[in-house]
C-alpha cells in the first residue's frame, strides 16, 4: 500500500482520480457504504438534484471515492476574460464531495479526509450535520425547550401566518406576477417542498425533517408576494403597514440564511435565496447592504462548485441549465454592484470555468426529455437568453470596474476600448431587445421581453455613464473628451426618461425589470452635476425641468421609503443650487457700475436682449487655456478643485444618506464657476 500511494502522489496532482485508475487497471473499485460518500442512498432530494443518480454504475468506479471528477474533454467551458482560449482538457477543477447532506466543492489545494479517503480508497469519515445524535433522538420534545437546537427553528416557524391560506396566497403572487419574469425559483420544484412542508405534523413535531435552507427561500418569497398583493395601497398608512409586513418576512429569511449552514450543507435554495435578498435591499435601496448579501449567496454557489459549469461535473442537462442561470445572476449583481459602490467584487473571472446559458428552457421537463431538446436560434428567444446579454454585458462592467476605477491611473485610450466593447455587445443584441427600435411583435406572445428588454437597456446606460463620467467635464484643446460628453448626456437622458416612466406603473410591473443596481440615480445625478456646473445654457433649463419632475414624482409616490428620500433631496438640491446661479430676470438684472453712469456713457443694447454679466473671462482662441468643448458647455476654463473629483479614478460619489457632504461637492463646483 505504501508503495501504490506514493505512485499515486507521485503522479500530476491534477488527476489523483485518473491515476489511481491508470495504477489498478482492471480493477473494480469496492463500492462504500459510508453516507458521506454513498451517492447512491442520498437522504435528502437537495443532493439528488446535484449528483447524478445513475454514478456508482460508470465502468471507471469513480463514484467509489465520493468524488464527481472532471470530464475530460474541453466541452466544459472556457475560462472567462483570457480570449476564448481552450482550456487544457486534463486541468483540474477540483473535486465535489457529498458532506452534510449536500455535494460540497473542494480545489486542487484541499488535502483533508476526504481527499485522503479517495487516495487510498478508504471509506471517509462522515462529517457532522451540526445535529448531535443526541438531538436528533430528542427533537421531538417539547419545542418550548429553549436550550435545545431546535429553538431557533421554532422561533422561526413562529413568524409565518397561523392560516395556510394567507402563505398560498402570498406564494401564488410572486410565482404569478414575477418570477416569470426574474427567474427566481422553479416553480414545480418550489410547489412540491411547499406542500411537503405543510403537509407534516404539528405541535410536538420532528423538526429534525424541516430544511431551513428552504424555509429561508420561503421566506423571501413571502416578503415580495406581501407587497405584490397590494401593488396600490389606498394611503400612506396602508402601505407603511404593508411594508413592516413584508420586512418582517425579509428579517425572518436572513436569519434563516445564517442558521441553515449549521445544520446542513449549501443548496440550491440557500443560493436563491440569497439572490433574492440582494434584489429585495436593492429595492429598497439599501445597496450597500447588498453588496454583503450578494457575497454571501457567492460563496454559497462556489461551495457547491458553481464556479464551475456542470458539464464538468457530468450533471444533467437540465440541472446544468438551471446552474448556469442561476451562476450568471449572482454575476451581474456582483458585477454591477460593485461598479455602483466602488467596491471589490467577489468573483474573480479567472477561478471559474463556467458556459454560458443556452437558449432553451428546460424547467418543465424531465432529465431524460432534457437531455433530447435542441437549443433554439436567438429568433426564437426563451427567458434564458437574458441570463446570456446580462452575463455578457457583466463580463465588460467587470472590466470597468478592474482597469478604471482601479489603484492606477487609466489612459483616456482604454476608456475607448471599453467603450467599444460596449458597443459590440450592444451590436450583438437580437432585434427583440434593440435599443433604438426594437421588434416588439412577441411581446404578446412571449409576455417576459419587454421587461427583460428594460432591464438589458437600463443596464447598458448605466454601464456607460459610469465609463464616461470621469471625463465629462475634463478639458482638452482638441476636443479629445467629446465622446464621453456625448455619451454620458444621452444615455443619462434615456435612463432618466426611463426613471420617469417608472413612477407610472403599478409595483408589481417596477419589479419585473428594476431589481438592478442599475436603477439607482445614477443619471439622474450625473445631470443634475452638469446643471450645477452650467446653469446658463438651454439644455440645464431642460435638465432642471426634467429632474424637477422626477424629483415631484418619486415625492408623490406612496412606496418611497428614507433611502429613496435621502436620494431625491440630493437631487433637489442639484436643482436648487443651479437655479440660485441663474440671474434674475433681464428686466431687474442692471450692473451697479452701469446704473451710476451718465446715459451718454451706458453702452447701447438692442431691445429685446437681455442684459446679464458675462458668467466667465473672454478668451480668444489663441489663448492657451481656451477649450472649445468647454466652451460650448459655458463652462469656466479653469477648474482646478472641482477638476481634481472628476480627475481621479478612484473617485466614487457620496453615499447619499450624506446629505452635507453632497452640499459641501456642490458648493465646490458652485464655487469654481464663480470665482473665474
Amino acid at each position: 500500500m505504501p508503495l501504490r500511494a506514493s505512485r499515486v502522489i507521485g503522479e500530476n496532482r491534477g488527476h489523483l482520480a485518473d491515476g489511481i485508475r491508470g495504477d489498478r487497471s482492471g480493477q473494480q473499485a469496492p463500492a462504500l457504504a459510508s453516507p458521506a460518500v454513498n451517492f447512491t442512498t442520498p437522504t435528502s432530494p437537495l443532493a439528488t438534484s446535484a449528483i447524478p443518480p445513475d454514478d456508482t454504475e460508470r465502468p471507471d468506479g469513480s463514484s467509489a471515492s465520493g468524488t464527481i471528477p472532471s470530464r475530460n474533454s474541453s466541452s466544459g467551458g472556457r475560462r472567462q476574460g483570457e480570449n476564448g482560449q481552450d482550456q487544457q482538457s486534463e486541468s483540474l477543477v477540483g473535486n465535489l464531495f457529498k458532506s452534510r447532506d449536500a455535494p460540497s466543492f473542494f480545489g486542487s489545494s484541499y488535502f483533508g479526509p476526504q481527499a485522503a479517503a479517495k487516495i487510498i480508497q478508504a471509506p471517509a469519515p462522515e462529517l457532522s450535520s451540526g445535529l448531535s445524535q443526541k438531538a436528533k433522538a430528542g427533537s421531538t420534545h417539547s419545542f418550548r425547550d429553549e436550550g435545545g437546537p431546535f429553538s431557533q427553528i421554532w422561533e422561526l416557524l413562529g413568524l409565518l401566518p397561523r392560516k395556510k391560506s394567507t402563505c398560498d396566497r402570498l406564494t401564488d403572487c410572486f410565482l404569478n406576477e414575477l418570477n416569470w419574469a426574474i427567474d427566481a425559483v422553479q416553480p414545480n420544484s418550489f410547489k412540491a417542498k411547499y406542500e411537503n412542508f405543510w403537509s407534516r405534523k404539528f405541535g410536538f413535531d420532528d423538526f429534525a425533517t424541516i430544511d431551513l435552507r428552504w424555509l429561508a427561500l420561503l421566506f423571501i418569497v413571502m416578503a415580495y408576494g406581501v407587497l405584490l398583493d397590494c401593488p396600490r395601497p389606498r394611503n400612506k398608512e396602508v402601505q407603511r403597514e404593508v411594508y413592516d409586513t413584508s420586512q418582517r418576512f425579509y428579517w425572518a429569511a436572513r436569519r434563516a440564511i445564517v442558521i441553515a449552514p449549521t445544520f446542513y450543507g449549501e443548496s440550491t435554495d440557500l443560493v436563491r435565496a440569497g439572490v433574492l435578498v440582494t434584489r429585495y435591499l436593492i429595492y429598497t435601496r439599501r445597496v450597500p447592504e447588498s453588496w454583503l448579501t450578494t457575497s454571501f449567496a457567492m460563496r454559497m454557489a462556489q461551495a457547491q462548485g458553481m464556479h464551475i459549469d456542470g458539464e464538468r461535473w457530468r450533471l444533467p442537462r437540465k440541472e446544468t441549465e438551471t446552474r448556469r442561470r442561476l451562476w450568471s445572476n449572482l454575476y451581474m449583481l456582483d458585477k454591477t454592484i460593485a461598479l455602483a459602490l466602488g467596491r471589490p467584487f467577489a468573483i474573480v473571472d479567472q477561478q471559474c470555468l463556467v458556459k454560458q446559458a443556452s437558449n432553451v428552457w428546460l424547467d418543465d421537463l424531465g432529465d431524460e426529455e432534457a437531455a433530447t431538446i435542441p437549443e433554439a436560434p436567438l429568433s426564437e428567444p426563451t427567458a434564458s437568453v437574458f441570463s446570456r446579454l446580462a452575463h455578457e454585458l457583466a463580463v465588460v462592467v467587470g472590466k470597468i470596474q478592474e482597469q478604471c476605477f482601479g489603484l492606477f491611473t487609466v489612459s483616456y485610450e482604454t476608456v475607448l476600448t471599453l467603450d467599444k466593447d460596449i458597443d459590440a455587445w450592444r451590436g450583438s443584441l437580437p432585434p427583440y431587445f434593440d435599443l433604438k427600435e426594437p421588434d416588439t411583435s412577441k411581446d404578446e406572445r412571449l409576455p417576459f421581453l419587454p421587461w427583460q428588454r428594460l432591464h438589458l437597456h437600463s443596464m447598458y446606460h448605466f454601464a456607460r455613464v459610469t465609463l464616461h463620467r470621469p471625463f465629462l467635464l475634463r478639458q482638452s484643446i482638441t476636443n479629445r473628451y467629446q465622446h464621453s460628453h456625448d455619451v454620458c448626456i444621452a444615455s443619462a437622458c434615456a435612463d432618466l426618461d426611463m426613471g420617469l416612466k417608472l413612477f407610472s406603473q403599478p409595483l408589481n410591473d417596477r419589479l419585473k425589470w428594476s431589481l438592478g443596481p442599475h436603477n439607482l440615480f445614477n443619471s439622474a445625478l450625473v445631470l443634475g452635476i452638469i446643471a450645477v456646473r452650467d446653469p446658463h445654457s438651454r439644455r440645464s433649463q431642460a435638465i432642471l425641468e426634467d429632474l424637477a419632475a422626477y424629483c415631484e414624482m418619486q415625492r408623490n409616490d406612496v412606496w418611497l421609503n428614507e433611502f429613496a428620500m435621502a436620494e431625491v433631496k440630493i437631487i433637489e438640491l442639484c436643482v436648487k443650487k443651479a437655479r440660485q446661479s441663474q440671474p434674475p430676470p433681464a428686466s431687474t438684472v442692471v450692473p451697479l457700475s452701469l446704473a451710476s453712469a451718465p446715459p451718454n456713457r451706458r453702452p447701447s443694447q438692442p431691445v429685446g436682449q437681455s442684459l446679464v454679466m458675462p458668467t466667465q473671462p473672454q478668451l480668444s482662441v489663441e489663448s492657451p487655456d481656451f477649450d472649445p468643448l468647454m466652451a460650448g458647455l459655458g463652462l469656466p476654463y479653469s477648474t482646478t478643485s472641482a477638476q481634481m473629483t472628476w480627475d481621479d479614478p478612484g473617485f466614487f460619489l457620496p453615499e447619499n444618506g450624506d446629505l452635507l457632504q453632497w452640499e459641501h461637492v456642490l458648493n465646490t463646483i458652485m464655487y469654481d464657476q464663480t470665482s473665474i
